[in-house]
């Protein structure tokens, strides 16, 4: 799909939210309005989206009206937060990163620098108090969330020119969200914050020199390409975690436990196709930005991890000085990575590293 093609259609689409096809509404259904951070069809996060909207459809045979919005269609990306919390709308899908602004947890229930891979993240949210401790911060700002989505391990980003060393960070216009920009701008760089649909045109125009997105899959149709032709593969800022479907409280503590199952089941189900499909097709794309675009793949080298690092030690700092709660947040996440991690490394890093090593995959 044709990046202009899709974006196109999202603005045509701004009129109002597309009918999902689904069984006849029930009588006396429940009204489920959906608003996202993601414009309409875009490939990757907004299908996604929208095939969890058409999924509790299906499931609940109309047992709940289901409309879905895009970004711009009934709010702006970054207002979903505050029409949910309102109750205007009943959940939004979206990186709850983007909502540091409003207390800098949040940013733990998306991902946050040398943080935790998807898998630890799902094992931290399922079964070691990551919901619990969610739903604590959550409930503040009259929400409840649920993973509905993830991308794995991101790319380090799209740049106009090589990076060498944390000192090339200086100066530099990135979009970057969530604590990932606090570490760029800890290193000089001044980050903004823009909601996917607006990040080409300023990459383009130079309004920024470099952003950071997904990974090659979602990436290939963004056509970062036309402006930064250095790609940096994994990074530090998003290692894994999830994407949110944060609903109203109050809307939520009215449900019964069939439909609070069901809409767990199918925020589960989307989560993790939308980590599969990504691990699917990120190696067949990012061939294709390598012979079709002529994108130069670049890793960052250890001088500017350690950069990183020092970067990071420096924000979670200033994360545990907000509150009481953002210390709980952080001790839980940190000694969970510490555990989890350990045996991920054990046994899974090490067969990996090992098993490619021996049939040279590279």
């Amino acid at each position: 799909m044709e990046r202009r093609k899709f974006l196109k259609g999202a603005a045509l689409a701004g009129a109002g939210s597309v009918a999902l096809a689904a069984p006849a509404i029930a009588q006396g259904a429940r009204q489920l309005t959906i608003v996202s951070t993601w414009p309409r069809d875009f490939p990757g996060l907004g299908t996604s989206a929208q095939r969890l909207a058409q999924r509790i459809t299906e499931l609940s045979e109309g047992r709940f009206n289901v409309e879905y919005f895009a970004a711009g269609e009934r709010v702006g990306a970054f207002d979903v937060f505050d029409e949910v919390a309102s109750g205007n709308s009943q959940a939004y899908i979206a990186a709850d990163y983007y909502w540091v602004g409003k207390h800098p947890g949040f940013a733990y229930f998306t991902s946050v620098p040398f943080g935790m891979t998807t898998t630890e993240w799902n094992a931290w949210i399922k079964f070691k108090g990551g919901q619990e401790i969610w739903d604590k911060l959550s409930g503040e700002f009259g929400l409840k969330s649920l993973p509905c989505g993830a991308t794995g391990t991101q790319a380090g980003g799209w740049f106009n020119k090589e990076i060498e060393g944390p000192d090339d960070f200086k100066g530099l216009k990135m979009r970057i969200p969530g604590l990932g920009g606090n570490v760029m701008s800890k290193l000089g760089a001044s980050t903004v914050s823009l909601p996917g649909g607006q990040i080409y045109e300023n990459l383009v125009s130079g309004s920024i020199d470099a952003t950071e997105w997904v990974g090659p899959y979602n990436d290939y149709f963004m056509k970062f390409y036309e402006a930064a032709k250095y790609y940096y593969t994994g990074g530090m800022h998003e290692p894994g975690g999830g994407l949110a479907f944060g609903m109203n409280a109050s809307w939520w503590g009215e449900l019964s436990d069939w439909e609070k199952d069901l809409l767990t089941a199918a925020c589960y189900e989307e989560h993790a196709n939308s980590y599969e499909e990504a691990a699917a097709l990120n190696g067949e794309y990012l061939q294709r930005l390598i012979d079709e675009q002529g994108v130069e793949v670049r890793n960052f080298n250890d001088d500017v991890w350690d950069g990183f690092g020092e970067a990071a030690e420096e924000v979670f700092a200033e994360v545990r000085d907000h509150s009481a709660l953002a210390v709980e947040i952080d001790d839980a996440f940190q000694s969970n990575i510490s555990e989890i991690g350990k045996g991920m490394a054990l046994f899974e890093g090490t067969f990996v590293n090992q098993r490619n090593r021996v049939r040279n995959l590279g």
